[in-house]
């Protein structure tokens, strides 16, 4: 009896143990199930974390390299954590250069006294920055230290705007300014002096009354011609110039410019050659004339004595007429064709004044032609002689006909 009893209770012993082997088992089966489950909504939500995170950062980048100005952002050892599109642009950079400091990535001075200087005055303002040639620029620099809000430095944020062109526009008005007052103050001066002269007495002499009225005369009419050339100038650049365009055939147009010029031309010895094609183009005449008025009269007067002076036109892609007028003179230094067409500018400085030029006749002939929506431009060799060229369109009824030629 007390064996049964034994072994009833061992056997119930066993199914008791066996029981809890199979809870445990069971119960370690739904924790691994479950620990998997909450791991793979941590991997979720971490995933969810990192692509808004991404996200957040990717607008962040758009944004800033949406913006015209340069933008800088430093962490608190001043090491580059940003830079935008237009910050790279503004300063030529064309690899990474996060992580690394202003003279490590950009060797300026300049830029890291002022990011120094931000570490004590938290802020700077309206502060220019020059970089030097041959990419010359004019930034302006806005800067911020950053705090968090236990007033802990945190970084430095720079924004950096181009002032390039209002300097250049500035410095274009200052020479401006200062060319239209000497050109103006020369003659005005002799003027004065003549004047004078003869009010002193020199009337009663009628020789040289008459000598001096000539010269009075001949300053008169070069404040004239440098007047109407500023007024043309003037009117060209603001657009209030309106164009007469119509159809205009380029030969004889060219035969009466030759035409007036060919007692100057025979003054000097100088053979004036048209080789212009039986095209035409749709212009303003009167503008026209005034641009070949103004390149024969150049080159005839600092062409050479005994020279040839020759016209010369050719189609381009059948849209445009390419009028060249060229010398056999001196040519023109390498250094000088770049700025050839600016206003006020000379090659030869004492040589224009004594020709009588205002200096802005190649100005005014670049405005012209850009106004028909062409270009100019001119090459040169060195004791060869210098060709101008300009291109005005095409009248569309005489395609074939000057493909033809």
């Amino acid at each position: 009896m007390v064996w049964e009893i034994s072994l009833t209770v061992a056997l119930a012993l066993l199914a008791v143990a066996g029981l809890h082997l199979w809870w445990r088992a069971k119960f370690r089966t739904v924790q691994a199930r479950l620990e998997r489950e909450i791991q793979s909504e941590i991997e979720k939500l971490q995933h969810a974390q990192q692509r808004a995170s991404l996200q957040i950062q990717q607008q962040q980048e758009a944004l800033f390299n949406s913006m015209a100005e340069g933008l800088l952002l430093l962490d608190r050892e001043n090491k580059i954590q940003l830079a935008n599109r237009a910050f790279s642009d503004l300063f030529g950079v064309s690899t990474d250069i996060r992580g690394r400091s202003i003279m490590e990535a950009l060797r300026l001075h300049e830029l890291a006294e002022l990011v120094q200087f931000l570490g004590t005055a938290r802020q700077v303002v309206d502060v220019e920055l020059r970089l030097l040639p041959p990419n010359e620029r004019w930034l302006q620099v806005n800067g911020s230290a950053l705090f968090d809000p236990a007033k802990q430095r945190q970084g430095t944020i720079l924004v950096f705007h181009d002032l390039t062109r209002l300097k250049q526009l500035e410095r274009t008005r200052q020479e401006f300014v200062a060319n239209v007052s000497h050109e103006l103050r020369t003659p005005l001066s002799l003027i004065k002096g003549y004047v004078e002269t003869l009010l002193d007495g020199a009337k009663d002499n009628p020789e040289v009354a008459a000598k001096f009225l000539q010269t009075i005369d001949r300053n008169a009419e070069r404040l004239k011609l440098l007047i109407e050339d500023l007024l043309t100038i003037s009117e060209l650049e603001s657009g209030r110039l309106k164009l007469n365009l119509q159809p205009v055939s380029l030969r004889p147009l060219v035969e009466k410019v030759i035409g007036d010029f060919k007692s100057r031309a025979e003054a000097k010895q100088v053979t004036l050659l048209d080789e212009v094609a039986d095209v035409r183009v749709r212009a303003d005449p009167s503008r026209l004339e005034q641009v070949l008025c103004n390149l024969i009269d150049n080159a005839i007067k600092y062409g050479r004595t005994y020279g040839t002076v020759s016209v010369r036109t050719r189609p381009v892609n059948g849209k445009q007429i390419e009028v060249a007028i060229a010398d056999d003179g001196p040519g023109i230094p390498p250094e000088s064709l770049e700025r050839i067409f600016e206003r006020f500018y000379r090659v030869d400085k004492a040589r224009s004044r004594e020709q009588g030029g205002t200096g802005l006749g190649l100005s005014i002939v670049k405005h012209i032609v850009q106004n028909h929506g062409g270009k100019t431009w001119a090459k040169s060799e060195s004791g060869r002689g210098s060709v101008f060229y300009f291109t005005v369109p095409q009248d569309s009824s005489e395609t074939q006909p000057a493909l033809a030629a």
